[in-house]
């Protein structure tokens, strides 16, 4: 194995085709290059409010999509954060060594608190020192990420660093990121210009790995366009386009410069026909296998008991080392 890769989803809302192009997709294939870790970070989703039913039965959702679309229990550990305790102690040894400023840097914080910043969660100001937490506490060496996590990943370095200089240690690594594919952020269907994602109010916006065929097929009809005869490739004129065309190249495997020569000519119309056909070739047998394991969850919830009594096997571990180096007094 080249290395321990750790990633997560939360999970608070439908999960849909950005995550499985951004994420999920690429951990099926890195299973087989990495010791892999994948969580569902359920303590990053509650730093919004959430209701409490609705996020029990989205974390099942989440743990079917991720064996529905290929991860293999047996060789992959699959788990619940708050099923692991260390995730959140050593969240909090992190904050003693992360300087405030740190944490004014980071971009998210300011586009999900808003305008009204006073009345945002301290959890919210404080996730990026939990995400560190989450890849140092199995000693993670890479982490698939998206483009817009890549900030939150540097600040995991830097607090690693920072922890190894404080008390004269190489214990942690510099976790690596991993960018992967030709979709690695996946725009609405409304917005170009907007990433895909659950919290959106419109449901037009994305398509959920539970959507059915006619759904899908719809929803891409629908999906914003504009007035340029033929496609190309042009995120700052053209992200609608852009973005279509990405999620093309990314489900058939091809590179944009290909998908942009076979449809140069096309309206768009006649490529959003071949555009639902294969987004539903490719995601039907996932809803299909996804909607067997909600229907009786007792597989999915031995997969989570099961992952998580290993996570906390090498996070316990880590931990009391941790714990060591800073001068706890041992139990």
């Amino acid at each position: 194995m080249d290395g321990r890769i750790f990633s997560g989803i939360q999970p608070s809302g439908n999960l849909h085709l950005g995550n499985y192009l951004g994420a999920i997709r690429n951990w099926v294939r890195l299973q087989d290059q990495y010791e892999s870790i994948f969580c569902i970070v359920d303590l990053h989703a509650i730093t919004v409010p959430q209701d409490p039913q609705a996020l029990r039965a989205k974390t099942i959702e989440v743990a079917a999509g991720f064996l529905a679309a290929g991860l293999d229990a047996s060789r992959t550990t699959i788990f619940v954060q708050s099923h692991v305790p260390a995730h959140a102690q050593l969240a909090w040894v992190f904050n003693c060594v992360t300087p405030l400023g740190w944490l004014n840097r980071m971009t998210q914080f300011k586009d999900k608190a808003g305008k009204n910043r006073d009345a945002a969660l301290a959890g919210l100001y404080v996730y990026p020192v939990l995400m560190a937490a989450d890849i140092l506490v199995y000693r993670g060496t890479h982490v698939p990420v998206g483009e817009d996590q890549k900030q939150h990943l540097e600040l995991s370095r830097d607090i690693a660093g920072a922890f190894n200089r404080k008390y004269g240690t190489d214990f942690f690594p510099l976790p690596e990121p991993l960018i992967l594919g030709e979709a690695t952020r996946v725009m609405s269907l409304r917005d170009g210009r907007a990433k895909m994602s659950s919290s959106d109010a419109s449901d037009q916006s994305r398509i959920n790995l539970t959507d059915d065929a006619d759904t899908i097929a719809l929803k891409i009809r629908r999906a914003k366009s504009d007035s340029i005869m033929g496609l190309s490739y042009d995120p700052e004129k053209r992200p609608e386009a852009a973005n279509l065309m990405s999620i093309y190249a990314a489900l058939s495997d091809q590179r944009r410069t290909d998908v942009e020569a076979r449809f140069g000519a096309s309206s768009f119309a006649a490529f959003k026909g071949e555009l639902a056909d294969l987004v539903v070739a490719k995601l039907a047998p996932i809803t299909a296998e996804m909607r067997r394991l909600m229907a009786a969850p007792d597989h999915i919830e031995k997969v989570l008991h099961d992952g998580a009594a290993r996570a906390d096997a090498i996070a316990a571990d880590n931990l009391a080392r941790i714990y060591d180096m800073v001068g706890f007094l041992s139990r």
